[in-house]
């Protein structure tokens, strides 16, 4: 009998799965993996192979699931095929990507009632996010509560940044109730981190910016594989500009608009979380790969599009620079995510704008995709690595039941 890993990573209206398969509950390989999107409008599940060859497919167009309270239903109809799919095997664990682990979790951590309640208490911390990483761990635990789950925390990789880089500068009080920067996108991080360390990079153990940019965008300063600073704070709404969220803002832009436009809490929320960024800017689209489209194919009248992008890259850029100054310098700078590991032209504007750093790009590599997109006169090598978020939480979980194993 085999045994089985399945990793969940949730979001607010989709639901990421993949599969691990081992013979010897150490050599996983993927088994599987799927999609489940549209929940709140049009459901449509897709699951596939390891070959990316389509083994199931459903979609929902009676309209019965077009609300996102049905979601804990939807997530049980996925679980009751899946387990079916893999009913002669045993399931080890089922890993769970959760966006917040508050001041208690930095580690991975198996689920019981008492730490989802606490995971539960920080909704409102991020409360569009943390309701969707905790959804289908209720269904579980209610349903098939025989079943081990374990918490991996996108905000724990962040533990090692300095006081000094967690801090606002709010009355002390506020820091000692959970209002400090958190940072998140850690397990992309992560990855990034085991990947140098896999292919034994001189970069573990050097400084480098890692650009993780996708519809949440972020960038993260590294030192020797460690955290000290990044763009996010207290939730993922801060930083830089992304698909349809503000970035950094003035604070009191959010104070006008309660005060002058009376608008209230839930109208603002989803203002700065769901209609700005690319898409607020831009009017056309939150997708990078939209905004290139209607350039390129427009010019001179996308002038909208084209301020939202060159918005894009300043912000990232600012960043950048911030995080370099944090690290006393840079060895490298990684891209990763849809947007960087993808757009081509974004890395290309952000090294170029970087070049009085001793950077060096190497447009051809760079258009053709390579890892290493830098040329070897630059004096910092520059990576495209594309993330892999379920294998850190496979090896999390691994780890983790290994040690519980010993201690017992």
């Amino acid at each position: 009998m085999a045994s089985v890993v399945l990793i969940i990573n949730a979001g607010s209206s989709s639901l990421k799965f993949s599969l691990y398969r081992s013979q010897n509950n150490s050599d996983f390989e993927l088994y599987s993996k799927g999609l489940l999107e549209g929940i709140g409008s049009g459901p449509h599940l897709k699951i596939t192979d390891r070959q990316d060859k389509i083994i199931h497919e459903k979609k929902w167009t009676d309209g019965q699931y077009a609300k996102l309270d049905a979601r804990d239903e939807l997530l049980d109809q996925v679980l009751k095929w899946l387990f079916d799919f893999i009913k002669k095997d045993r399931i080890l664990a089922i890993g769970h990507r959760v966006v917040h682990g508050g001041m208690k979790y930095y580690r991975p951590v198996v689920i019981d009632q008492k730490i989802y309640s606490y995971l539960d208490s920080l909704t409102p911390f991020v409360p569009l996010h943390q309701p969707a990483s905790l959804a289908p761990m209720k269904v579980i635990m209610d349903k098939y509560p025989d079943i081990t789950q374990v918490a991996c925390f996108d905000t724990a990789f962040h533990a090692t940044m300095p006081d000094k880089a967690k801090r606002f500068a709010l009355p002390r009080k506020y820091y000692d109730s959970g209002l400090r920067r958190y940072g998140f996108h850690g397990l992309s991080y992560h990855y990034i981190v085991h990947y140098l360390q896999k292919n034994k990079s001189p970069l573990i153990k050097g400084k480098i910016v890692v650009a993780h940019l996708g519809n949440g965008s972020s960038v993260a300063a590294i030192n020797k594989g460690k955290s000290i600073d990044t763009s996010m704070s207290f939730t993922p709404l801060d930083g830089l500009v992304m698909g349809t969220r503000t970035g950094q803002i003035d604070p009191n832009v959010v104070l006008y608009m309660t005060r002058e436009e009376k608008r209230s809490p839930d109208e603002i929320e989803d203002i700065i979380w769901k209609q700005s960024g690319l898409l607020g800017v831009s009017e056309v689209s939150s997708d990078m790969r939209g905004l290139i489209h209607e350039i390129a194919q427009n010019g001179p009248k996308s002038k909208f599009a084209k301020q939202a992008l060159d918005l894009f890259i300043y912000k990232l850029i600012g960043e950048i620079g911030r995080l370099i100054v944090c690290l006393k310098g840079i060895d490298g700078l990684i891209f990763t995510a849809g947007i960087g590991a993808h757009a081509t032209y974004v890395r290309s504007v952000v090294c170029q704008t970087l070049s009085w750093l001793g950077i060096e790009i190497d447009e051809q590599a760079n258009k053709d995709g390579n890892e290493l997109i830098s040329t070897s006169e630059s004096n910092i090598k520059v990576y495209t690595i594309p993330t892999n978020e379920e294998f850190i939480i496979l090896k999390e979980i691994q780890q983790l039941l290994s040690n519980s194993k010993q201690r017992a």
